[in-house]
């Protein structure tokens, strides 16, 4: 075996710490081995990316990924730490039984600390499901809807027109608003909503990742069981919400609450049984509430990262005080672009504009390519805007530390200053 030095040398697999040097020690086979040549032993150096620089390969990045996202540092390692052996039970927690009693207690204990942090009432039944927020654009409809069911749809980004688009296969979609003609940069005025009396729901989108555009408050609905269904994918438990308000409220986890795999719904109870005779079993809530969402093979260690989430925000104190945080970080940030005097841009406006997902463009657009990749170098990856508009996006989720905004704010004022 011949020692090697290179950049492309494979680390040694020993436990990481934030912002720790990479372990580099004489390391020995643990397994005997019968080989005819001398060993020698592996010198370790960090695996290099070609947009990373080396400073930054030795700890962690920041990510500012749309998602899958940035999780919170230490719930990664206390994972990691419980990872071999769960609670020495002699086996990971990849490994076990969905049924056994150490998964029935991380599903439960999910469940309990997410209805604390959002104060979900009896009321209301809490589904751990799977196939994104996508594919609860085809069961809301089969389950709160017959076919010849009206539901009406505002439409303030890319993910709210894919609902209304999926929605029109199951029921009579009505589109009341849309903001693409202008480039889904606003939301409207909800005294000039024209709904439906009749609609089964209203559909809202509450944060649009693509294009940055976030409700501040929620329209009422005028249909006669007042119901209000909301994607909340990309600002789930990024702040108070009073449940109270919807219908039903559905987000892929994997913006703030976990890894990609896991997909939420809140729903209230009487909403629950009424689905159309040909929605398939995997897409009926009340398959799912009656069995406690283990009518299958749950994606059991994505909700265990979740289950250590919902730990971890509460405690930060809940909600309320992830709010401040998060404002405070997407502050410092549309300040940077605001005061640039044009050189950045964010199109949409400003009383909409989201904590989580900030999209800019610069005034020179032939700079975008190389803004991006001097960023990587400098340990700040996944700031390209999504293809459909280009331009550049940062994700700033509940995990994404308050000196990671800083870094990019401070990256982008140099940015400026050394291409005028």
């Amino acid at each position: 075996m011949a020692a090697s030095s290179s950049s492309h040398a494979l680390l040694v697999q020993q436990p990481l710490r934030p912002s720790s040097p990479l372990p580099c020690k004489r390391t020995h086979l643990v397994a005997p081995l019968r080989l005819k040549t001398r060993l020698a032993t592996i010198s370790c150096t960090a695996i290099q990316s070609p947009l990373v620089s080396p400073s930054v390969a030795t700890g962690r990045i920041f990510n500012f990924a749309a998602g899958p996202a940035t999780l919170p540092e230490s719930v990664i390692l206390k994972a990691q730490a419980e990872l071999y052996n769960y609670h020495g039970s002699g086996m990971s927690i990849m490994e076990m039984s969905h049924r056994g009693k150490e998964f029935d207690a991380v599903i439960k204990k999910a469940e309990s600390d997410l209805r604390l942090l959002l104060g979900i009432s009896d009321d209301y039944a809490v589904l751990f499901l799977q196939g994104g927020a996508t594919t609860q654009f085809a069961a809301v409809p089969l389950n709160l809807c017959a076919p010849g069911d009206s539901a009406d749809f505002v439409v303030t980004g890319s993910w709210g027109d894919k609902a209304f688009k999926e929605a029109q296969k199951f029921c009579k979609a009505n589109l009341i608003w849309s903001g693409k003609s202008e480039k889904y940069t606003k939301i409207p005025a909800f005294d000039g909503l024209e709904q439906n009396p009749d609609a089964k729901f209203l559909h809202i989108c509450a944060n649009e990742t693509i294009h940055g555009v976030e409700f501040k408050n929620y329209p009422s609905p005028s249909n006669k069981n007042k119901i209000l269904v909301a994607d909340m994918s990309s600002n789930f438990c990024s702040k108070p919400v009073d449940v109270s308000k919807f219908g039903l409220i559905y987000a892929g986890a994997q913006k703030n609450v976990g890894p990609s795999g896991v997909t939420i719904v809140i729903v209230r109870k009487d909403l629950i049984g009424n689905a159309q005779p040909i929605t398939p079993v995997m897409l009926d809530y009340k398959i799912h509430a009656d069995s406690a969402s283990l009518y299958n093979t749950p994606p059991c260690f994505a909700l265990y990262i979740c289950a250590l989430v919902f730990e971890d925000l509460l405690e930060q104190g809940g909600l309320a005080g992830v709010e401040k945080k998060n404002q405070k970080k997407a502050g410092i940030l549309y300040d940077t672009i605001d005061e640039s005097n044009g050189y950045y841009v964010c199109p949409v406006e400003k009383s909409v504009r989201s904590l989580m997902n900030v999209p800019f463009t610069l005034k020179k657009s032939d700079l975008e390519k190389k803004f991006i990749e001097e960023a990587a170098k400098e340990g700040m990856v996944q700031l390209k805007g999504h293809r459909s508009v280009g331009g550049v996006r940062a994700s700033i989720y509940n995990a994404m530390p308050f000196a990671g905004v800083e870094k990019l704010v401070a990256f982008m004022k140099d940015f400026q200053a050394r291409h005028p």
